[in-house]
């Protein structure tokens, strides 16, 4: 059934008329796995890592998803939730062969594609190659090409913007697709659970928990004011998901060697928790500048200067790129945790993505460089 016409003027008084789809596929290196060996399938699978070393899941299969291990779950932590979870090698060229299948499929709707990972992206299909005028038509048509040239399913979100069309893609998973309509984004926004929304880190949450906002319509209740108030300028970016608005265009990929962001505190940070809140803001900056240039990387840096102007920086690098806020986020935190920071004051934070997917490097174990 086609899908109806879109028709949304944001309050932000952007006037185009978009069509974006977030495609997804389902637990991409742990179904590949599966595909090509019948042993594992319908069996807890985890790509990468292992209980015996040091280092983390890459990919989890659904069935290992039911016992909590996700990707980046460390391997000791994984076994010990699934005790017969099943470690298999990853196969990168493969994944990144089936990546190339994936674009092909892709660029045959449009050129507007802005590649999130090797198994995600984003598509403005307002003017689309095909001439079709339901996006929903076209999210179908790309999965079942993805599933018949590659017998892996995915999952879609359709909507008018990306921040609409990245929760979509989450409602029905595994194999599945949502749309959210202009007239339908208020309700779906404001029956969100607050740490549910794709930019908004646990600390996060729990600070806005404590301010007595535990969902969409509670946060688009506080005022841009407010909020800037609490939050800096990323109470902006709260602000406006809030009320379903991302005026962010979808971009191709463009090839840097690395991005990142940098904020000065004046005073001084020494709080803890100031200092958390602190770092999950920047990491959000962050997020934007690489969805802005469409790019991702797997290392991530963190950069502290203290008060008497030392400085000392960590990084992780990871088997998986880094593309999503929250896991940026959550490892940034984790690299800060590994600071002493007793009796210190901090006046800067910053966070840097290098090793960078167009560098077309080889993937390596998660490994932490302290």
């Amino acid at each position: 059934m086609a899908c109806p016409s879109y028709v949304f003027v944001p309050s932000s008084a952007m006037t185009a008329i978009r069509k974006i789809i977030h495609v997804d596929l389902d637990a991409f290196y742990a179904s590949v796995e599966q595909r090509d060996n019948l042993a594992l399938r319908g069996k807890p699978v985890a790509v990468g890592g292992s209980p015996e070393k040091r280092g983390a899941v890459a990919a989890a299969s659904y069935e290992a998803r039911a016992y909590g291990v996700y990707s980046a779950t460390p391997s000791r932590t994984a076994r010990y939730k699934c005790p017969h979870l099943i470690f298999v090698p990853p196969r990168f060229e493969v994944y990144k062969q089936i990546s190339v299948q994936i674009q092909e499929i892709f660029s045959q709707f449009t050129d507007r594609v802005e590649p999130v990972a090797l198994d995600e992206a984003y598509l403005d299909v307002t003017d689309n190659k095909m001439g079709i005028a339901s996006a929903q038509q076209i999210a179908q048509e790309i999965r079942s090409r993805i599933f018949a040239t590659t017998q892996l399913t995915a999952s879609a979100g359709v909507s008018v913007n990306k921040f609409l069309a990245k929760m979509a893609s989450g409602i029905n998973k595994p194999n599945g697709m949502a749309v959210i309509l202009p007239h339908q984004a208020a309700d779906f926004v404001e029956t969100l659970p607050i740490e549910k929304f794709h930019g908004i880190g646990k600390v996060t949450a729990v600070r806005l928990h404590e301010m007595g906002i535990f969902t969409g319509a509670d946060l688009k209740a506080r005022s841009q004011a407010e909020l800037v108030g609490q939050f800096g300028k990323v109470g902006r970016f709260y602000y406006q998901i809030a009320r379903g608005e991302d005026d962010r265009p979808v971009v191709a990929n463009r090839v840097r060697k690395s991005v990142s962001v940098e904020t000065s505190y004046d005073p001084d940070l020494s709080d803890l928790r100031e200092i958390e809140m602190a770092l999950e803001k920047v990491a959000i900056d962050l997020y934007e500048r690489l969805e802005k240039a469409g790019i991702t990387g797997q290392t991530l840096t963190l950069k502290v200067k203290f008060a008497d102007y030392s400085q000392v920086t960590r990084s992780v690098t990871q088997t998986i790129a880094f593309t999503e806020v929250r896991s940026i986020q959550e490892s940034s935190q984790r690299l800060l945790e590994g600071l002493d920071l007793e009796g210190k004051s901090i006046r800067l934070l910053g966070l840097g993505i290098g090793k960078l997917i167009a560098d077309d490097e080889e993937f390596q174990q998660l490994v932490l460089k302290i």
